[in-house]
């Protein structure tokens, strides 16, 4: 078996990407509303991210795409602050370390764009996402920044840069 290979996003895996996310979003019971789920951009990912200050990667395995996260500015912010989105990975992704080795690439581009701040989103149940994020130096706040339109999601978190 190869080793899984993380790299930026291409046009080509838009619907293989939004497959991953829906699917573990379903498979966590993750609220179709308020969500990620629901988000009109999941379908175009590639285009989503050609922007500047933003870079959305894809985890790929033996030619099949297993995971991915990115960053961005955080939408309705004046503040020079990015957020860690959409940062999901298959079963068979996890425990590989490959959450660590995503969270580290998309914050040495964070700072790399000079952001100053990074948030996050996530759900109360999603306890090794936030032990992950806790180990990268996230610390809990109180209620969202930005408006990112995930009204569902009521765990925020933020790391200074």
């Amino acid at each position: 078996m190869n080793a899984p290979i993380i790299r930026p996003i291409l046009k080509k895996d838009n619907p293989h990407i939004a497959r991953v996310i829906r699917k573990v979003l379903v498979d966590l019971g993750v609220p179709k509303v308020g969500t990620a789920y629901a988000d009109k951009t999941l379908d175009t990912l590639y285009e989503v991210y050609q922007k500047p200050r933003a870079i959305y990667y894809v985890i790929e395995l033996n030619g099949k795409i297993i995971g991915g996260g990115g960053i961005s500015q955080l939408d309705n912010s004046e503040e020079n602050i990015c957020e860690l989105q959409k940062m999901y990975f298959l079963e068979e992704a996890r425990g590989l370390g490959l959450g660590t080795q995503m969270i580290n690439l998309c914050l040495e581009k964070a700072t790399n764009f000079m952001f100053k701040k990074c948030y996050l989103e996530t759900m109360t149940y999603m306890k090794a996402a936030q032990k992950l994020y806790l180990k990268n130096e996230f610390t809990y706040v109180d209620g969202p920044l930005g408006n990112t339109g995930h009204y569902s999601c009521p765990v925020h978190m933020l790391k200074d840069l």
